[in-house]
């Protein structure tokens, strides 16, 4: 059994008001979590910029051979990296006879290969890829939507906490969020996102 498998059994063995694990709206976190210097995989996109150097400044997806290839100094692996370590090998490279004290940021788009599961009253459940800063209300749209049956105000997500031994539910009010009547939430890759159904 998957450690995504696990945790969608959980999110559905919890109850979804109260009992062990959950939380009310008033007590869940309320603040991005830095992933950007997470190491990339297939699958990744990001950014690559070369400052004044336009025709250096590209957009990369990293292939299953874990490299991309870059202009003037070639082959460049990624995979496995963070982006700071990418940044790192790519000015270096280009000071190497190329370019006089280069400047390089690579700023991550989408994260393939980080997961978000969504299930319950949402138009196309399943699995998305995270993006960095993602909010819950992002990724409900990329999953469609909710259905007319959600209830809006008790999504559930289960999240693994950074130990791995424990999971920790969360009950989101998105329809006060999308109101302004509630702080955001920010989603983290491996959550589990669950919709529950209306009882009327």
């Amino acid at each position: 059994m998957t450690r995504l498998t696990a945790l969608i059994l959980i999110a559905l063995a919890v109850p979804l008001v109260g009992g062990c694990g959950g939380s009310t709206p008033s007590d869940y976190p309320t603040q991005p979590t830095a992933v950007g210097a997470s190491a990339l995989g297939a699958g990744d996109s990001f950014e690559v910029r070369v400052y004044r150097q336009e025709e250096l400044s590209n957009t990369y997806r990293v292939g299953s051979g874990g490299s991309i290839s870059f202009p003037l100094i070639g082959r460049v692996e990624v995979a496995g990296k963070s982006p700071e370590e990418i940044e790192a090998e790519i000015q270096r490279r280009l000071a190497d006879g190329y370019l006089i004290d280069p400047q390089v940021s690579v700023v991550v788009e989408e994260f393939q290969s980080m997961q978000l599961s969504l299930s319950g009253q949402v138009q196309n459940p399943g699995t998305i890829p995270y993006a960095d800063g993602m909010t819950i209300i992002e990724a409900l749209s990329r999953a469609g939507g909710f259905t007319d049956m959600a209830r809006q105000n008790s999504v559930t997500v289960t999240r693994e906490r950074e130990d791995g031994e424990e999971v920790v539910q969360y009950t989101i009010p998105v329809a006060d969020i999308r109101n302004a009547e509630a702080p955001d939430f920010f989603v983290r890759p491996g959550d589990v996102i669950h919709v529950p159904e209306r009882l009327f």
